[in-house]
């Protein structure tokens, strides 16, 4: 299993927030935030966004914690990377 969690920096609507992506499929993604209770609606291109609150529940499910150049790149080396202009939501 590859499902990967960056930092929650990422400030939005008074909190700071993390991405969860996999480098492998969308389907194992979207497998691992079922499991974890995430709503479908924090599914956003090619990750979910997760607020601060969760990060650690989600490390102690199995959630790689890797920094966001980390997570980008094995994103998009993995061919699962989707721009904001490329067409696609919840697969």
């Amino acid at each position: 299993m590859a499902i990967l969690l960056d930092p929650p920096v990422w400030p939005a609507h008074g909190t700071e927030w993390a991405h969860l992506v996999s480098d492998v499929s969308y389907e194992e993604l979207h497998d691992f935030a079922r499991r974890a209770g995430l709503p479908s609606r924090a599914f956003e291109r090619d990750h979910y966004d997760v607020p601060k609150e969760r990060y650690h529940e989600l490390l102690a499910l199995g959630a790689q914690p890797v920094r966001s150049t980390e997570l980008v790149r094995r994103l998009v080396d993995s061919g699962l990377r989707r721009r904001k202009h490329e067409a696609g939501g919840a697969a």
